[in-house]
């Protein structure tokens, strides 16, 4: 689990739980992949290695759903491409 910690607090009459997440683990297989030569050829390709818990955070803070699964590609692309991320990325390649 990338799960580190996890802190509750009260806003009002909302609850607020902030957690605190580790993807030491992730870059490191991502980095792997990438030294090894995993998805890079063929025409199926492994973009990257992202943790779920990153990716649910992404579609949160757009206000998208889980179910529109065109509007979540195109966020996680989107993100991918920026290199803000691109620890993540396993094929250099653009899609």
């Amino acid at each position: 689990m990338s799960k580190i910690k996890e802190e509750w607090r009260t806003e009002g009459d909302k609850i607020v739980i902030k957690e605190t997440h580790d993807y030491g683990h992730h870059l490191h297989q991502a980095r792997q992949y990438r030294d090894a030569g995993v998805g890079q050829t063929g025409e199926h390709r492994l973009a990257g290695y992202l943790p779920m818990a990153l990716v649910a955070d992404w579609i949160r803070d757009a206000g998208l759903k889980w179910d529109d699964q065109e509007a979540c590609e195109d966020l996680i692309k989107q993100k991918m491409m920026s290199g803000e991320f691109d620890k993540f990325r396993v094929w250099e390649g653009k899609w």
